[in-house]
Parts: structure tokens; sequence; C-alpha cells
């Protein structure tokens, strides 16, 4: 088991593929949706979690599951010691590799596993797409219809 933890905020295609990626490696997937509050997420936490799971293909073995603090006593309580991140750009690996190895310091037998999204999806993140639909732009090409339809009506109702 394997844990894919972010703030999803909102889920894109990038993560969906990451996802799947992660199923082919292991049994059983738990997306840990991080509370981020320092981010000042768009969506609640519970929000993110619902539309985590109406954006996943049917069948798959991922669980989704809020969290907060510490992600090694997330992961230690959910039974993993693997965790998932997406890296889309030789930009991502200098943060991912300090938390990686951060987190196995603060527990020694904590793996990071890290996975690249398809390439057109690199280029795809929460924060250009929240700037896309706030300013109106159309962001189906870059969420799961899910994700597209809670960006709709959070900027409808701002």
């Amino acid at each position: 088991m394997a844990i894919y933890p972010g703030s999803f905020d909102p889920i894109t295609l990038g993560h969906l593929d990451v996802i799947e990626r992660a199923c082919a490696l292991f049994d059983r997937i738990t997306v840990a949706v991080a509370a981020s509050e320092s981010k000042h997420p768009l969506f609640s936490v519970s929000e993110r979690c619902e539309m985590i799971i109406d954006s996943l293909p049917a069948g798959l073995p991922v669980f989704v599951k809020p969290f907060d603090g510490l992600l090694v006593d997330f992961a230690r309580a959910e039974g993993s010691v693997v965790v998932i991140r997406g890296l889309r750009a030789v930009s991502d690996f200098e943060f991912e590799f300090q938390m990686a190895l951060m987190n196995r310091r603060l527990d020694p037998k904590f793996e990071s596993v890290f996975l690249t999204p398809r390439e057109d999806c690199t280029f795809i993140s929460s924060r250009i797409v929240k700037e896309v639909a706030k300013l109106g732009g159309d962001v189906r090409e870059f969420v799961p219809a899910a994700a597209a339809e809670h960006l709709k009506r959070k900027f409808q109702t701002c």
C-alpha cells in the first residue's frame, strides 16, 4: 500500500495519471488530502475529497482520506511506509527531494517513489487551473469532468 498526498485543489488530469500509474505498482493507494490551510485552498477538504472520489475511474483500488499534520504519522497510522510523489518538471525535484529526506529522517523506514505524469500533463498545475477558471477559461482539458463542474460552481458563486 502507498500514500499519495497532496492538496488536490483541484485534482488535475496529471494527478489522476499519477494515481493510475501508482495503482499499477501497488495493490492499494490512499489519496491523502492535506488540509493545507496555509495555502488558502479554494475548496474545503471535504469538497476536495468528494471531487477526487467523483473523478476516479471505477474499479481502482483507491481510498480517499483527509489528513492534517505530519505525513509520516498519517502513513504510519495507515500502515504504509511508501509515499508517491509526482514530478512534473526538474523544478519540482529539489523540493520533493528535500521532503523525501526529511520524511526519511523522521521515520527511517519511510520511502518516497517519484512518478512522472504523461507528457501532455506536465505543464498542468492546480494553481494555474484555478486562475484560468477564475478568469472564465475552459479547464475541461486539464481536469476531470467532476473537477471542472466544481470549479464552475465555485466561481459562479464568487
